[in-house]
Formats: structure tokens, sequence, C-alpha cells
């Protein structure tokens, strides 16, 4: 089977796109959530985006034909195509095909990943991806383990890998009251990436959010956090404001020392 042949029977998993995206990545993105992904995290707001089965398809060509409707707008402020999900990562082959296929069109790519996907494919993705978004969801082994029912070897994997990587990493945390609200989280934070700080532009901390639990009972899914409290907006943008600001004195230390 020829190349291009073979990327035509390539078939994504898709839950739905997002074509004027402002907040996954630089610019205006047209965002691809696929379908499907491994952790059951008890905060997560598209439950329905979790199961493999049953959802619609998106071919490569699809893929391409959809982004380059938009590539005005990207060119114009820098945004480019966004890969989010479920986890994309679970659907690595693909993925990676669709990179492929936007970078020849000029089409900068970002992927919003947990970090939990089939590893054997990380090395290719990363050389046709300009950007990552890296959830991280608690930096404890039994609280992760309780939030999102597996433990944290896929994300320290990914992490590792992520040493050989030449583009840009966000890190984002989902902030929950009594779980992660703590000076010591930011900080082990801080300890977990500091193999690939180089190139960690910033860190977000979103504050947890009530939004979307109505599909839980939709789905007949029990609500685990139903008396956790929204997580107060102010609050999240101090430990977020403190723990940039010792992400930066740890990369100008860094620079120092290699100068």
């Amino acid at each position: 089977m020829s190349a291009l042949r073979e990327m035509s029977a390539l078939k994504g998993k898709l839950h739905s796109i997002e074509t004027m995206g402002l907040v996954d990545g630089p610019g205006i993105r047209t965002v691809f959530f696929f379908q499907g992904c491994p952790l059951r995290c008890q905060f997560c707001h598209n439950p329905d985006s979790q199961s493999f089965s049953g959802v619609a398809e998106i071919t490569v060509e699809e893929i391409v034909a959809t982004a380059l409707r938009y590539k005005t707008y990207y060119d114009a402020t820098g945004g480019g195509v966004t890969f989010s999900g479920g986890e994309p990562l679970m659907q690595s082959a693909f993925i990676l095909e669709a990179l492929k296929a936007l970078k020849e069109k000029g089409i900068a790519t970002c992927i919003d990943t947990s970090g939990y996907g089939q590893m054997t494919y990380y090395e290719e993705i990363f050389k046709y991806t300009d950007h990552f978004l890296l959830d991280i969801k608690h930096t404890r082994n039994d609280v992760h383990q309780t939030l999102t029912g597996l433990d944290m070897g896929g994300i320290k994997n990914f992490l590792h890998a992520l040493e050989g990587f030449n583009g840009t990493v966000t890190i984002r945390h989902v902030m929950v009251p009594g779980l992660s609200d703590k000076q010591e989280i930011m900080d082990e934070i801080l300890r977990m990436i500091a193999p690939i700080k180089k190139i960690v532009d910033k860190i977000d901390i979103l504050p947890y959010h009530k939004a979307g639990t109505e599909k839980y009972s939709q789905l007949n899914i029990p609500y685990q956090l139903e008396t956790v409290p929204a997580m107060n907006q102010d609050t999240a943008t101090v430990f977020e404001k403190e723990i940039n600001e010792k992400l930066q004195a740890l990369k100008k230390s860094t620079l120092s020392m290699t100068a």
C-alpha cells in the first residue's frame, strides 16, 4: 500500500471541532477534540469524550481541508491547529500522519495532553509538533490514582520523553480546593518539570469549576466531587503568579550557571 493510500485509510475517532479557539494554544486555533481517554478524572468537564466507541470518524485529509479554511487567521495571530481530547496521544498513529500533513501546509501544531499515550510514537510526534499543553493532574501518586484512576507512570514517562523535544511546553494544572491549593504542591510541580524547564514557557493554574457537571447525570455517572466547592479565581491567580515567578528564577539561575 502506498504512503498516500495508507494515510487515507487512517481515521481518527472524533468528539468535536472548535474552529476559532482562543485558549488552546497561541493565537486563533482550530481545535480537534479526539474521542477516548484512559484517565477518568473526577473533575473532567467532558466525560462524554472518555469512551473510545460509538463515535464519529475523521480522515487526515478532512483535518487538513478544515484547517486550511482558517489559515489566514493562523498567519495573522500566530495560531494553528490543536489536537485535544479526550487524550489525542491514544490515537498516535493517526495524530502523527495528521501532524505531518499540517506541517506540509505550513500550519503550526499543538497537542493538549495528559501524557498518557502510545510511547513508541513520541519521538516521531515531537518532530512535527510545535507546542504541547501538558496537563499535570497531581504530584503525588496516591492522590493522582484517586483523581484519575491511574498512577503517575504515564506522566512521568512523558516528561522524560520531553527532554528530547525542541519545541515549547505550557504546563497546566487544575487546582482543586483541599487537594492542590497548597504551596508544597506548587513546589512539587516545579520539581517535576525541572528537567524540561528550558522549554516551559509558563504554568497555567486553572481553577476547578462546576461547569459540565450536568453531563454526569445525563450519562448516569456519579459525580465524585459533588461536595467540593469551585476554586476561588483570585486565589488561583495568586498561586499562578508565584509559581511562574519561581519558574523564571529557576530558568535564570540555570542560565547564569552555564554562562
